[in-house]
This record gives structure tokens, C-alpha cells and sequence, in this order.
């Protein structure tokens, strides 16, 4: 399950993030966990980069280019070295 996110998740921030964090409560199994960040037009803008984090194996993350202000939404599949699959979305806004 996602325990927390950041940016927070239905945030408004000022500035755009450089990554997104995704903490979770069990640990992932790196090659079927990943996250998106696409635009309101559903374009990916993340780095592609979606990765387990090797010294915290319940953090997913992925950096990011420098975003202009708008919506994005935050998609993520993951599955838990207990074989439980878990998917979901949330939005951030940068002003």
C-alpha cells in the first residue's frame, strides 16, 4: 500500500519537484514496480527512470525535468515481495 508520497499527494506547489518518491509499506520487487508522471494531455514527462531505490526497497522513485506550472498525474503499478500487486494515481499542481 502507498504510505506516502512526494510531492504530497493533490499538492499545489510553487516550484516543480526534481523527483517523485513513492513510499511504500511492504518491499517492492524491482523488475515489475514502476511509476509515470504524465502532463493533462497524457504525455509521459518524467526521465524514464522509474526505479526501485536500492537502500530502501519500499521507495520508488523517478526524477523529473524541470515541469512548467500545470496538473500532472502520478500513475504507479508495483508488486510486493508478497506477490501483491497495487496500482494507483494522484495529481500534483506546480503554480
Amino acid at each position: 500500500m502507498l504510505q506516502r508520497a512526494e510531492p504530497p499527494v493533490e499538492s499545489t506547489l510553487k516550484r516543480p519537484p526534481e523527483e517523485i518518491k513513492l513510499y511504500f509499506s511492504e518491499r517492492l520487487e524491482p523488475a515489475y514496480s514502476a511509476l509515470r508522471v504524465v502532463n493533462d494531455r497524457g504525455a509521459q514527462v518524467d526521465r524514464r527512470d522509474s526505479r526501485v531505490d536500492r537502500a530502501n526497497p519500499t521507495l520508488l522513485r523517478a526524477t523529473l525535468p524541470s515541469l512548467p506550472a500545470g496538473t500532472y498525474r502520478v500513475r504507479w503499478r508495483v508488486l510486493s515481495i508478497d506477490a501483491d500487486v497495487t496500482e494507483g494515481a494522484f495529481t500534483f499542481r506546480i503554480e
